[in-house]
């Protein structure tokens, strides 16, 4: 063919191309996705926010977002197997922060379930999985560090026969519900109300290692909401609802290798607050986005809810019975929520009860890139949930269930049964598995040694798996402990129930100024398992209340850090330096 034929025939075919007539060649189908063509199916106008709301944003655009926060490898090399972690909280930041910026905690802002998937720990695992889920026993008896009593522990470990190198999440439909509501326009560090429920201006913040303590919730939530789409294949389905007062369709739930995914994190970044907060109302768009895709095979794909807020309602339904009941008849068809908490006044109390769900679990946001790495580690574990409806039975006369740690279904223990609702996967590191374990403390009703614990549960498809296990408790004297991980956990367990029961304590003097009665913990009683007092927050408003430390307090903490750090060293793990670093600072104050 001569120069002029080819001259001819080159724009001949980019002529047909420009008509449609022809696809590019370099576009191709991708498990049935055409990737031809991108669409931008943004449907929200940023410009409807008001003006005053966009101040402090820096012109900060989604080019720059990913470059101050370069993408981190995902998830270990494949190794050996992978372990469980329970559903509902997986930090316990919104505590920590709060106490950095010297403000009082609530009681839920600490979790036991959150504490401990803070950690690593042994689970004991003596035995090869080839099942599921594979519980281990390890026993323990301690003394309690201010009474010196006897006290009696039991872990569960949560093991499985996953291999870590044949994990891989089903597909993903995932529709992200972002509260935009005027609230959010309140400083990340800062709370929105004073302790009497008016707006406030609080200057107090730590602004040491926190490069976002300038930021508003609104660009900290945007921000995280960026990272997450990092996490996408193309064969996911993606869509958007936003909240304020109303709710609103950003984006409709379309596969993300049709979508133009750089343009959608443009638009999320220019997302302004305004507004009040009806969160009944996202929740309810954002469930219908799934439409007839709850009868998906839940073998191939998921189906989840990403819910963020700084849990602050002020329009519609507010009661925890609202968001609540939507929330569990979600995950009876299969769509299962995930809730981020923003800001250091978010409501843990209203996530509390939600975090009962089956299939559902929390996290809180303190720094956008912190939050971006971790789910560079943990988005594939957080939208799969594996184990349901776990139940423990106990059958032994000389010992019943006190207090169970680490589950959110804790207080639906009685003497006999632990129920958890959900079991999602969790990273194992030289055989130790992050949150990966449950702890009983024992009420010993006799010299009877000897339990028989039996276990049932449900896979993702309401398969049902039994498991029956018969234990001989030794006769040794405290202080005992089988392995590390129980050894860990009862440390952990303390250290939550001597907050608890401090932040109770300190809440009931700041609402009753004239009541003086003795404190929960003391030494002679020792550490007691926390009673709930009723909340003296607005309906879902948190307010400020400055940080307060009374003076037995400050002496109990004292002591309790010289155990702290005794057990730490014992244990060998210095990434307990951070409760540590509470103590000393709550012993000081």
């Amino acid at each position: 063919m001569d120069n002029t034929k080819k001259c001819f025939a080159v724009m001949l075919i980019v002529v047909l191309m420009a008509s449609g007539c022809l696809s590019d060649p370099r576009d191709i189908e991708n498990n049935g996705i055409n990737t031809s063509a991108k669409l931008d199916d943004w449907k929200y106008d940023s410009t409807q926010a008001s003006s005053d709301s966009s101040k402090g944003w820096g012109g900060l655009n989604s080019m720059g977002l990913m470059k101050s926060m370069a993408v981190s490898e995902s998830m270990a090399a494949p190794g050996g197997n992978i372990g469980f972690s329970t559903g509902g909280a997986k930090d316990i930041n919104n505590f920590r922060e709060n106490i950095n910026n010297s403000y009082l905690p609530i009681s839920s802002d600490i979790t036991y379930e959150g504490l401990f998937y803070d950690y690593y720990f042994d689970t004991g695992q003596a035995e090869e999985c080839t099942k599921l889920f594979c519980p281990s026993y390890t026993y323990a008896i301690s003394k309690d560090p201010f009474s010196n009593k006897e006290e009696y522990y039991l872990s569960i470990g949560l093991n499985s026969g996953i291999k870590e190198s044949d994990f891989k999440r089903k597909k993903l439909n995932l529709v992200i519900v972002l509260d935009i509501s005027g609230s959010m326009s309140s400083s990340f560090n800062r709370y929105y109300y004073d302790q009497f429920g008016n707006r406030k201006t609080n200057e107090r913040t730590n602004k040491k290692n926190n490069e976002d303590y300038q930021k508003t919730k609104m660009q900290i939530a945007s921000e995280a909401v960026v990272g997450l789409l990092d996490h996408l294949n193309d064969d996911d389905r993606f869509g958007m609802v936003l909240f304020d007062s109303s709710a609103a369709l950003a984006k409709p739930l379309n596969f993300v290798g049709e979508t133009d995914m750089q343009k959608i994190k443009d638009h999320i970044l220019e997302i302004h607050p305004r507004g009040g907060t009806q969160m009944s109302a996202g929740m309810k768009m954002g469930t219908e986005q799934f439409g007839e895709l709850t009868d998906i095979n839940p073998d191939e794909y998921e189906n989840r809810i990403i819910f963020l807020t700084d849990a602050m309602p002020n329009i519609g339904e507010t009661s925890e019975e609202g968001l609540l009941g939507m929330t569990e008849k979600n995950s009876q068809n299969g769509i299962y929520s995930t809730f981020i908490g923003i800001g250091v006044d978010f409501n843990t109390e209203l996530i509390e009860y939600i975090t009962k769900i089956r299939g559902a679990n929390y996290y809180s946001v303190h720094s956008a890139k912190e939050f971006k790495k971790r789910m560079d580690d943990e988005f594939e574990y957080m939208v799969t949930p594996l184990v349901f409806n776990l139940q423990l039975n106990l059958d032994a006369d000389g010992y019943e269930i006190q207090k169970v740690y680490g589950s959110p279904e804790a207080d639906e223990a009685t003497g006999q049964i632990m129920k958890v609702n959900t079991l999602f996967p969790s990273n194992v590191e030289e055989n130790q598995t992050r949150g990966g374990l449950i702890l009983l403390k024992l009420k010993k009703l006799s010299p009877d040694a000897s339990l028989t614990l039996k276990v049932s549960y449900e896979d993702r498809n309401g398969k049902s798996e039994n498991n029956e296990k018969h234990i001989e408790l030794q006769d040794n004297e405290a202080d005992f402990y089988e392995n590390t991980g129980i050894r860990k956990g009862v440390l952990l367990s303390r250290y939550a129930d001597l907050m608890k029961n401090w932040i109770n304590d300190e809440r009931q003097s700041y609402a009753e100024p004239g009541l003086v009665k003795p404190p929960c913990v003391n030494r002679e009683i020792g550490i007691i398992v926390p009673v709930p007092i009723e909340s003296q927050l607005g309906k879902w408003e948190r307010q400020s209340v400055s940080l307060k430390v009374s003076q037995h307090y400050r002496e109990l903490f004292d002591e309790f850090s010289i155990y702290f750090e005794e057990e730490m060293n014992a244990l060998n793990d210095e990434t307990l330096q951070q409760e540590l670093d509470v103590l000393k600072k709550l012993a000081n104050n």
